[in-house]
């Protein structure tokens, strides 16, 4: 069974954001998607249990940007 987590990330702006932001949280163990929305932020990931929220803020901050 799936499971779906919807973060807000602030300081994207464009495709190339949305992109660096998708690879690195597609490298968490358990991951299955990423859906991002650049003009809101969301940021929803669907895996297959539960992500651990820092797990998620450490892959946001290693792309460049910060989880709200």
């Amino acid at each position: 069974m799936s499971e779906t987590q919807t973060w807000t990330v602030t300081g994207m702006t464009c495709g190339h954001c949305a992109a660096s932001v998708t690879e690195e949280i597609s490298e968490i163990d358990g991951v299955e998607d990423v859906a991002v929305v650049l003009d809101t932020g969301a940021v929803t990931v669907t895996s297959t249990a539960p992500l651990d929220d820092s797990a998620v803020r450490a892959a946001v901050e290693e792309a460049g940007y910060a989880v709200a």
